[in-house]
């Protein structure tokens, strides 16, 4: 038991963050709800990177302390951070502003659950915990798009969720477990293993928002607050797909899942990338962005358990995913949620306007960013699987992906007379930080790889 906690401390940390920050914020005491928040979830960070290397599970095998959950914690809680001065703009001097900073801990927490899952109770409870959470963020302004916005998501995150369960009963009466690590027992099964694998892409594809499992999506982003948005767009995504890659190490190959994903890939990327080039509203746009972007992740997932370069890119692009996104993100609040309203951005900001540049070539993949790194690496694991086809449709929208996103580009280089506010406080930390992280990550590809993921020799 001694051992099992100690493996878990970033965990605690990060339960003990969220119930410091809602006492704070019962005493009415914002400020401080924001710094033990913060402090608490780089407190988390730092005892995070003593487990690097480690590959081990904790209470009889139900939650896994592995490179997914390891970087998991190191890629999120630093997000969470982000997110958290990102929010700042948009709930300070509201009453219940702190209570905005621990919803946001105990939805990470939720999601690092998700992450290190090894048994099917742990995705039920990390679905369950980023759910609760996520709700009530996107209701936060409590006006009439933001409570529509947050009834959808709950909807389908109660029938999503639903479906989940029934489905993994079928695994449970098929393997006679709940853990993951059971599911290769199921290999004379492969109607349980179906019905069970389809259940688990719906229940964990809805907050992913894979294509058809993304309807909430656009209108939570658009209704609720912008950080909320950027939050969404990241740190539940990214555990989600993760627990999938928890899932997918364990199927039988023989079930036919790969093929599935990779189907679910293709719908997934070509729709985000199609809807976004008729969006004029930015955050609708950069929401149909984060959809695409989340096929491109399956491209990893698809060949996990046959390649070594799978988890390495899932993670990698995980990384790159976030600094882009919240980057990207973070300019936005800062110009408009239109894209009039960045007609002459970088004239009148150069600074601001080559940061943005920036993130959106590297959400397209352009050498040598962050993003491209990452495709990289996506790519080359899907074509190690046989996935070729899939490698080039992926590339094929990425080219499409340029269209998306010079529509925010070009009117930043045309002629206005608009006032810009100046990128300051939280926000320019915001955008500093992930530009600095999105030109690391590709500047230093090969240093980040060999030293730190290790790069498959």
């Amino acid at each position: 038991m001694g051992r099992d906690l100690a493996l878990l401390t970033p965990e605690i940390v990060a339960l003990l963050t969220a119930v410091g920050a809602l006492v704070a914020e019962m005493l009415r005491r914002p400020r401080i709800a924001l710094m033990v928040a913060v402090i608490g979830l780089l407190a988390a960070t730092g005892l995070t990177l003593r487990l690097i290397g480690t590959d081990t599970t904790v209470f009889g095998g139900s939650f896994r302390i592995d490179e997914l959950s390891v970087w998991a914690k190191l890629i999120l809680l630093p997000a969470t951070v982000l997110s958290m001065l990102l929010a700042q703009v948009d709930v300070r001097g509201t009453a219940r502003e702190g209570t905005v900073y621990s919803l946001l801990c105990f939805a990470t927490l939720g999601a690092l659950v998700l992450a290190g899952a090894g048994d099917t109770m742990f995705l039920v409870l990390g679905t369950l915990l980023t759910g609760l959470a996520t709700f009530a963020l996107v209701a936060y302004p409590d006006t009439d798009p933001a409570t529509e916005a947050a009834m959808k998501f709950f909807v389908f995150a109660s029938v999503t969720g639903a479906i989940m369960i029934f489905g993994l009963s079928y695994w449970f009466g098929a393997a006679g477990s709940t853990l993951l690590a059971d599911l290769p027992g199921m290999d004379t099964m492969p109607m349980a293993v179906i019905i069970g694998f389809v259940a688990v892409v719906i229940g964990l594809g809805y907050k992913a928002s894979l294509v058809p499992f993304h309807f909430w999506a656009p209108d939570a982003y658009e209704g609720g607050p912008l950080s909320v948005a950027a939050y969404l767009s990241v740190v539940p995504k990214i555990g989600a797909l993760f627990a999938l890659a928890q899932v997918a190490r364990d199927l039988p190959p023989e079930s036919g899942w790969a093929a599935a994903i990779a189907g679910l890939a293709v719908l997934t990327m070509t729709y985000g990338y199609l809807a976004a080039l008729v969006q004029d509203n930015v955050i609708r746009l950069l929401a149909y962005s984060s959809i695409a972007q989340s096929g491109y992740f399956l491209l990893g997932i698809v060949a996990v358990g046959s390649s070594k370069l799978a988890l390495t890119s899932v993670i990698l692009f995980a990384a790159a995913y976030a600094a882009m996104n919240l980057g990207a993100f973070a300019v936005t609040a800062a110009t408009g949620r239109v894209l009039d309203a960045f007609r002459g951005l970088g004239r009148a900001k150069p600074v601001t306007g080559i940061a943005m540049v920036i993130f959106l070539l590297s959400l397209i993949g352009i050498p040598p960013l962050a993003g491209f790194v990452g495709k990289f690496l996506l790519f080359a694991a899907a074509i190690d699987v046989q996935f070729t086809w899939l490698a080039v449709v992926a590339i094929a929208n990425s080219v499409l992906s340029l269209a998306v996103y010079l529509r925010i580009v070009i009117p930043m280089y045309q002629q206005a007379e608009t006032e810009f506010s100046p990128l300051g406080g939280g926000l320019g930390t915001v955008v500093m930080t992930t530009l600095a992280a999105t030109l690391f990550i590709g500047l230093a590809a090969q240093f980040f790889l060999a030293g730190l993921v290790g790069w498959p020799s």
